[in-house]
């Protein structure tokens, strides 16, 4: 049995901002160990692929951000690993439909794939590997199976799954899918012993998975082929193409698939798991103190109970107050009481309705080539530090309404200014003039930082005009440098 491991990867987050953000979201966030949810994800993944291969389903933006998380991984291979890029966020269904059609074209009908998320936290590999045998076996066998998580509170904020007649002592056949329940439904779920929690993982023989979707959602799976058929599928980069893309269904694999389908089953699954869904969540990972605290990074708490900190590069303190989480950033602090985590992403919607910057990036932002820190914004000039990873290249460009100043920090550039190129070494500058060719580049085998000081009357990504770019992001105005 050959078993495909298929991460989906990506999402907004947006009820872990100001850590979680559009541009670099809760799948790429560190954990209070220093690993990031994708870096978990991606482990788990290679232990239960049969020949170390997955399928992950990102977007472009996200791409080299996986490349470079999985690459920590001493198993990982890169060349065997497929990444399908989406042009825009179509949900669950469209991805693994796509997924479905690649990995049936790499490996038949009888290829088993496991749909994991990237965003969520399980710890006890042995009993996640165990569910997925279990899982895998019932997937050949032709049901479309999910993983329901034994549940262990009546929570609200899940969706749940009702077994009918049982398969074998770990499975039963699905009689329901239920949606998010009142407290008090919930509490009966949880009384009952006949309901788990909905975790959004799945495992699928690729034919029994396609047959399906012709019966339950041909719409989904007929505009897939057609996207399918008009991307180039044999590299390992595959990505489509928007207008085509476009054409594909908004909706989730519940909806369109599982909670039609005839033949399902559902896997008990007693492994720990946390799709760390909000603040809380996230403080249940940590620690507490004798007066309940919760805290990650430099804080001080004085007659202060039950709060979760998150501080980044600065002190933080409190003084006389329970209940509250307090996540400080470079550029935002989110403080809120505790039974209002959900209501983080209310603040999101306010910042995208007022076009601000910091519901997409962070003061870093990262890069294919590296990475840029934003020192300085004011109206007059906007101070970057960039930091370039060796052999990468930033685009060939030109501004039209600023100018720019690089003064290398460490290590040597190769600098392209007009018809000119020359090394710039470090304590070395140069001055790029508006509406003039330029292009950076590190030839070397380790990092180079410079500061790059913008000079104009508009320092927007968008005044960014691409002639080259190794990333493929010529048309794309929203990809930095």
């Amino acid at each position: 049995m050959k078993i495909i491991p298929v991460i989906l990867s990506g999402g907004a987050g947006t009820r872990l901002w100001p850590v979680s953000r559009k541009a670099y979201p809760k799948p790429f966030m560190q954990l209070a160990d220093g690993k990031t949810l994708a870096e978990l994800t991606f482990d788990r993944a290679l232990e239960i692929a049969t020949e170390d291969e997955v399928v992950t389903v990102t977007s472009r933006d996200y791409y080299f951000l996986c490349k470079d998380i999985y690459k920590k991984n001493s198993r990982c291979d890169i060349e065997k690993q497929t990444f399908l890029l989406e042009p825009t966020g179509r949900n669950t269904a469209p991805a693994i439909a796509l997924a479905a059609l690649k990995i049936q074209q790499s490996h038949g009908d009888d290829a088993i794939m496991i749909i994991m998320p990237s965003d969520h936290l399980i710890k006890d590999s042995a009993s996640f590997n165990s569910a997925v045998t279990e899982a895998a076996e019932l997937a050949g066998q032709g049901y479309l199976t999910t993983f329901g998580i034994y549940p262990t509170a009546p929570e609200t904020g899940y969706g749940y799954i009702k077994a009918g007649e049982k398969l074998n002592s770990q499975a039963a056949v699905i009689e329901q899918f239920v949606e998010k329940p009142s407290l008090e439904v919930a509490k009966s779920y949880l009384a009952s012993g006949d309901y788990s929690w909905n975790s959004g993982m799945f495992a699928f023989q690729v034919g029994s998975l396609l047959k399906a979707m012709q019966e339950t959602a041909e719409d989904v799976l007929n505009e897939s082929r057609n996207c399918f058929a008009s991307t180039d599928t044999q590299n390992n980069q595959i990505e489509f193409e928007l207008s085509q893309f476009m054409q594909l269904p908004d909706i989730s694999i519940d909806y369109a698939v599982m909670e039609k389908a005839e033949k399902r089953a559902v896997v008990d699954s007693r492994f720990d798991w946390n799709d760390i869904g909000s603040w809380n969540a996230m403080a249940s990972l940590s620690d507490s103190d004798d007066s309940g605290n919760r805290i990650e990074g430099k804080a001080i708490t004085v007659d202060s109970q039950n709060c979760y900190i998150r501080a980044g590069d600065r002190l933080v303190a409190t003084v006389g107050v329970s209940d509250l989480m307090v996540v400080d950033t470079t550029d935002a602090v989110l403080i809120a009481h505790k039974d209002k985590s959900q209501g983080v992403k209310d603040v999101v919607q306010f910042l995208k309705a007022k076009d601000h910057e910091a519901a997409v990036y962070h003061k870093t932002v990262h890069r294919p080539w590296g990475s840029y820190t934003i020192l300085e914004d004011e109206d007059d000039c906007k101070v970057k530090r960039l930091v370039v990873k060796p052999g990468q290249v930033l685009s060939l460009q030109l501004h039209h309404k600023r100018s720019e100043h690089w003064t290398v920090v460490s290590g040597t550039a190769k600098v392209r200014v007009g018809d000119d190129e020359f090394m710039l070494e470090a304590n070395k500058s140069v001055y790029i003039p508006v509406e003039t060719l330029h292009r950076l580049e590190n030839p070397t085998d380790t990092d180079i930082a410079l500061i790059e000081v913008q000079c104009g009357s508009y320092f927007g990504e968008d005044d960014i005009e691409r002639f080259e770019d190794i990333y493929g992001r010529i048309d794309d105005k929203q990809a930095s440098s």
